[in-house]
């Protein structure tokens, strides 16, 4: 096969995992952000919903919640599946086994700190500068399973997200040639772009987020740490969801409303 052949495959199939997984996600909310914007309601008094009920009878709504994670976590199983043409050491590639389980989760820990708390501040400032619709992080019934499907569902976008916009579009950006920089841009701007339909704010918090991510990730500093390791993206961001998923749950209504998320 040619190279230019070779080139062409790669980037048929970069588009295609994009188009079953985040690439999707991203058009949708360019398009809802698009009808947000023209709707005549500032975007200060919008909602979105995150973890929505699926139905009003509870083993229904629990049937379509673990339905629409297994199903969701199919693109993750493709892109991992399209690498393994490599050889088996793939995972190892891209970090993602139990070669450093203690490191792994310590770097995990530390980046959800470091997005975390400036996150829920620029969050806050977004609200106020009325760039950020009201985020709703969980609209589920209290259930006995409420905990555990969000737990599910924050593991699930860590997956979904780090094998694919950083991991996976790494390995085959890094195929056509693409330079570090240029994967960069590109992983963070698609982060940014399905993140839309929240606002402005969490478009631009996102990419920011994607820039520290993506950079961890491909940077010769954290060898031991980072450096082509997938595993501390997936802890933080499952982190980062659990405490906004399941803290929205839990958390007092008059506490959500002074931080302008109720």
């Amino acid at each position: 096969m040619s190279t230019v052949e070779s080139r062409r495959r790669i980037g048929a199939e970069i588009w295609i995992v994009l188009g079953l997984s985040l690439g999707k996600a991203a058009l949708y909310s360019v398009v809802n952000i698009t009808a947000r914007l023209t709707d005549g309601t500032p975007l200060a008094e919008q909602t979105a919903t995150l973890n929505a009920s699926q139905s009003e009878r509870p083993w229904l709504d629990l049937t379509y919640q673990l339905l629409g994670i297994g199903f969701g976590l199919v693109p993750v199983a493709l892109a991992l599946y399209l690498l393994s043409a490599r050889g088996r050491g793939s995972l190892a590639r891209i970090g993602l086994d139990r070669a450093r389980p203690g490191r792994d989760l310590a770097w995990g820990v530390g980046l959800a700190a470091l997005i975390g708390i400036p996150g829920l501040a620029f969050y806050s400032l977004g609200r106020l500068l009325g760039i950020t619709v009201e985020v709703q992080a969980s609209a589920l019934n209290d259930q006995w399973w409420t905990v555990p499907v969000l737990l599910l569902s924050a593991l699930y976008n860590g997956l979904l997200e780090e094998v694919i916009a950083v991991a996976y579009l790494y390995e085959r950006t890094h195929d056509l040639g693409w330079g570090r920089v240029r994967f960069i841009v590109a992983s963070s701007l698609l982060r940014g772009s399905y993140h839309l339909y929240q606002g402005i704010g969490p478009f631009l918090g996102n990419v920011v987020m994607g820039v520290l991510f993506s950079w961890f990730y491909t940077s010769p500093r954290f060898r031991h740490g980072g450096r082509h390791r997938i595993v501390p993206l997936v802890v933080a961001h499952t982190l980062l969801d659990v405490v906004a998923f399941v803290g929205y749950a839990l958390v007092p209504v008059e506490w959500l409303a002074a931080m302008g998320a109720a």
